[in-house]
């Protein structure tokens, strides 16, 4: 019996112990779905989330966020074809490059496309407006929007605004700029938490050479070009 029962206690701390490792991993797996769950969309990272807050408000009113020169124009089969070059500028530096893209247009009209994101009083510290943009495509008169070059990769981060949420994690940068980038697909996706989407296309007719487009943005959300001559 003595040895019946010795056995039955080895079994039962045995049986014990791996009990005790299986309640701990059910309590961590819970606690990982918690975690996971409190970041898991975007309506729970703008609610309360003031990171992100101080992030948007150190959005700039009014910067430059870009521009475009012609580098040449030729006659191909009968058509002018307009080759310029695109560079979008760092934010608070404009003499530092980010993106810097060549394209070749049909025709002498080109379309800057851009996603602007209005955030409202409530998205910011310091209840103010504030605005960004996600560069899309670019097109010219005899190509639609649709077929348009990209600029940015959507989904992505931005290069220019690489720094703006580097106080989140990465898991909820990627959640933000996923969703923002969404907005251009469903537009009243966040209406509610106070972002707003709209397009702004800035259209010149006859890009010329020796001139250089400058594009600024200010905390409203529009886009306006500004014209110099190349010197």
């Amino acid at each position: 019996m003595s040895d019946w029962l010795a056995k039955s206690m080895r079994l039962v701390q045995r049986f014990g112990a791996w009990l005790l490792v299986a309640l701990v991993l059910v309590v961590m797996g819970v606690w990982g779905v918690v975690a996971e769950k409190a970041i898991s969309t975007i309506h729970d990272l703008l609610g309360e989330n003031r990171e992100l807050k101080e992030a948007i408000s150190n959005l700039t009113d009014q910067d430059q966020i870009g521009y475009a020169k012609v580098l040449k124009k030729e006659r191909i089969d009968g058509e002018i074809h307009t080759t310029l070059k695109f560079v979008e500028t760092a934010r608070g530096d404009k003499r530092r490059k980010v993106l810097e893209k060549t394209y070749t247009i049909r025709g002498e009209t080109v379309h800057f496309d851009a996603l602007i994101v209005k955030f409202s009083d409530d998205m910011v510290m310091d209840g103010k407006q504030r605005a960004l943009y996600l560069w899309r495509r670019i097109y010219g008169k005899y190509r639609p929007p649709s077929e348009g070059f990209p600029i940015e990769s959507p989904g992505e981060e931005p290069e220019r605004y690489s720094e703006l949420l580097s106080e989140l994690p990465v898991q909820q940068r990627e959640l933000f700029w996923d969703a923002i980038w969404d907005l251009s697909n469903n537009p009243d996706k966040l209406a509610r938490h106070g972002i707003q989407a709209m397009y702004g296309n800035v259209v010149y007719s006859k890009l010329e050479k020796d001139l250089i487009y400058v594009f600024k943005i200010d905390n409203s959300g529009q886009v306006y070009p500004e014209v110099v001559p190349d010197i």
